[in-house]
């Protein structure tokens, strides 16, 4: 039971979902379009459930490009209003669009002028009408099944705030190195620093073989070097080609097997490569692409 009742949360959740895909229109341009025009930040209010979600798409949209910080509708009525500067923007987050904290901020800041963008399941709201822009992320239902605790409407305020967040990654062109800077520390961060010049091999560690070498040579390179590569270099340290623990299997399975072959006849001419400057994490993205293990 408890099996099919976790299924059914994850069902109404995606209904959810897909009723908010499907709306998303010329408003959610129209708020890209505010954001990226805006001098200053992107301000996210909201309380109760809603601020928490908040919480997250501000730390979402820094993290990738887009400044943010979140503001506490009450504590931003006892001074905190004050972190709003001309040139910000502002997300107001509130699935029923009449929370009183929220609606009374909302008034300060339309005496400043400062963007609203209203992030709600209720068109008709007090924050709705007040805001410039509405994103409606209106639910069927609710997963719970008393209908009360904010479920499916928090996943899909969540939604919104990542459909924003990398909608304006792209439109800024914020790039992996981008992402590195914001992360200096933590799995991501390590992951994104490190350099193909810091894991590859040189020089004695590296397999080669010249173009001339038997195929037994190649396979005894193959075996002690145990990288499973040799790369096949002219005089001048050029490499022509590897030859793969995969290119000798063929070759010993095909009508012809290995007979006088040599390493220049066996290699894989024209390898893909990746220059030493790049990130490590890309060179492993290529390796996965195409297959590599060696």
């Amino acid at each position: 039971m408890s099996i099919e009742a976790a299924k059914e949360v994850l069902r109404i959740e995606e209904q959810g979902l897909a009723a908010v895909r499907e709306r998303i229109g010329n408003e959610f341009v129209r708020a890209v379009e505010i954001i990226l025009a805006a001098p200053g930040r992107l301000v996210i209010t909201g309380i109760g459930k809603s601020g928490i979600v908040g919480q997250k798409i501000s730390a979402t949209l820094n993290s990738t490009g887009s400044p943010s910080f979140f503001l506490h509708p009450v504590e931003a009525m006892h001074g905190d209003l004050g972190m709003v500067m001309a040139g910000d923007v502002i997300l107001a987050i509130s699935y029923s669009g009449e929370t009183h904290e929220l609606n009374s901020l909302l008034i300060s800041l339309k005496k400043r002028g400062t963007p609203i963008i209203a992030m709600t399941g209720n068109r008709h709201s007090s924050l709705a009408v007040a805001a410039d822009v509405v994103l409606d992320i209106q639910v069927p239902k609710e997963a719970c099944p008393l209908g009360l605790a904010p479920t499916a409407s928090t996943t899909a305020t969540l939604a919104m705030g990542d459909a924003l967040s990398v909608v304006l990654l792209n439109r800024k062109k914020f790039q992996a190195e981008d992402f590195r800077q914001n992360h200096p520390g933590g799995s991501l961060g390590q992951r994104l620093k490190v350099r193909v010049t810091e894991v590859m091999l040189r020089g004695e560690d590296i397999p080669v073989i010249s173009p001339g070498a038997s195929a037994t040579e190649a396979i005894t390179v193959l075996n002690d070097k145990n990288k499973g590569v040799v790369l096949v270099i002219d005089p001048d340290g050029k490499v022509l080609g590897i030859v793969t623990d995969g290119d000798v299997r063929r070759a010993i399975v095909s009508a012809h097997g290995l007979g006088q072959s040599t390493a220049g006849q066996l290699m894989t001419a024209s390898p893909i490569c990746i220059l030493p400057d790049k990130l490590a994490a890309d060179a492993l993205s290529i390796m996965q692409r195409h297959e590599i293990t060696a």
